[in-house]
């Protein structure tokens, strides 16, 4: 859980505060959106991966670790 938090707090800081639906499922994958892996800083990337997360082809970034039990 911790690192999901952890993971969840970088994303959220090249996010729009705003934004009202921040994340989605489907097929055992949990998705951030709207949040591009162009805006990242290299170390924040790096601390995604190390956290289970990576840039998805659709934009925003993508967990199966997360995405399922």
């Amino acid at each position: 859980m911790k690192d999901l938090i952890e993971a969840l707090t970088i994303l959220a800081k090249y996010m729009d505060p705003e934004e009202k639906w921040p994340t989605a499922c489907e097929h055992d994958v949990l998705y951030v959106c709207n949040v591009e892996a162009e805006d990242v800083s290299d170390d924040d990337l790096k601390r995604l991966k190390e956290l289970g997360f990576s840039p998805s082809e659709d934009g925003g970034f993508q967990s199966f670790r997360f995405g399922s039990c």
